[in-house]
């Protein structure tokens, strides 16, 4: 029997170029749309809240660098970015909930308002507990790939900067007197986050399972495990992305200039 494992099932997808180069583009894409999300996010903030301005211009270009770090991992192999299709679109699936700050107001030229970055603060904290552990799990299963590890550690550590990043913003404003809001913005993401996440890894399982010929007994022992997942974390597993901790490093995006942008 072929194995089921995580890191058997990733071995499949990057010994395969087509899977390879679905799964790069699809994580170029989320990273280039957070980048843009960011910097939009950065040049609006508002008067009360410009401390935050270069921490948010740091996890655009963080976010911008990830985008360009899985555009050259494809380029190792004499590969492109391919279109993604649209039900694999995390960012995009999210937005179109109303989850976040709405796209046509970052396209906008007005200040956003305390309540958007809270906002913003909220779905960044769900979203990179998510990017988080994604990248830890993918930090093991390419331990012993030296074409993709070093890049999967560089952009590992990034994401644990930035979840941290959020729990201390978020903290920070709690303890100002936006504990309810927090709280109550924090679960509604959790929630819709979880939903679109099944959503999105059976559509890309669906299409690993299409580019590697997978048997459909696989394909469908692979569609429960992401079904028990979800329901998992709609009963209990939605909590840890709703929690706030004071994390270990603190200043984690410290205050770095806007011009690191370009640069990173």
């Amino acid at each position: 029997m072929v194995a089921l494992s995580g890191r058997a099932v990733f071995e499949e997808i990057f010994d395969n170029d087509e899977a390879f180069q679905l799964f790069c583009s699809i994580a170029a894409s989320g990273e280039a749309q957070g980048g843009w999300e960011n910097s939009r996010i950065a040049a609006l903030v508002p008067p009360a809240f410009q401390e935050l301005a270069p921490k948010i211009t740091r996890h655009g270009a963080d976010e911008d660098k990830h985008g360009r770090i899985f555009t050259a991992l494809l380029r190792q192999r004499g590969l492109s970015t391919v279109p993604i299709p649209r039900e694999t679109d995390y960012t995009m699936l999210l937005e179109e909930r109303g989850f976040g700050v709405a796209h046509e107001e970052l396209r906008a030229n007005q200040p956003l308002s305390e309540q958007d970055i809270i906002t913003y603060l909220a779905h960044s904290r769900v979203t990179e507990q998510r990017a988080a552990e994604q990248m830890r799990a993918l930090r093991r299963y390419t331990a012993e790939r030296p074409d993709v590890a070093r890049a999967i550690r560089m952009i590992s550590r990034d994401e644990d900067n930035h979840l941290a990043y959020c729990h201390e913003e978020l903290l920070h404003l709690r303890d100002s007197g936006h504990a309810e809001l927090i709280e109550q913005t924090l679960r509604a993401t959790a929630m819709a986050e979880i939903r679109v996440y099944r959503t999105v890894s059976v559509a890309v399982m669906d299409h690993m399972a299409r580019l590697l010929q997978w048997p459909r007994w696989k394909s469908a022992l692979l569609r429960a495990g992401i079904t028990a997942i979800y329901g998992y974390e709609r009963l209990f597993g939605w909590r840890r992305m709703t929690r706030l901790r004071t994390p270990a490093n603190t200043n984690p995006l410290g205050d770095r200039a806007p011009a690191a942008r370009a640069t990173a």
